[in-house]
């Protein structure tokens, strides 16, 4: 699960670096600007869930190790 969790968030933070090369700054609402920044937002969405559930699962382990 560890592994997983560090290859989506992988994938996510390269997803994003190629999506903020895609926005056009000279006019970001536009056509293909406005896609990259909402995969950008999706991305940072996803990468935020990742850390979430390693965090859930850290807990869970520390938890179980008090029983």
């Amino acid at each position: 699960m560890k592994y997983l969790t560090i290859i989506i968030s992988i994938i996510a933070f390269g997803l994003m670096i190629f999506n903020f090369t895609q926005v056009d700054f000279n006019a970001p609402f536009k056509d293909d600007s406005l896609i990259a920044l909402i995969t950008i937002v999706a991305a940072l969405c996803a990468i935020l869930m990742m850390l979430i559930l390693r965090i859930s699962k850290r807990i869970e382990q520390k938890v179980k190790e008090r029983n």
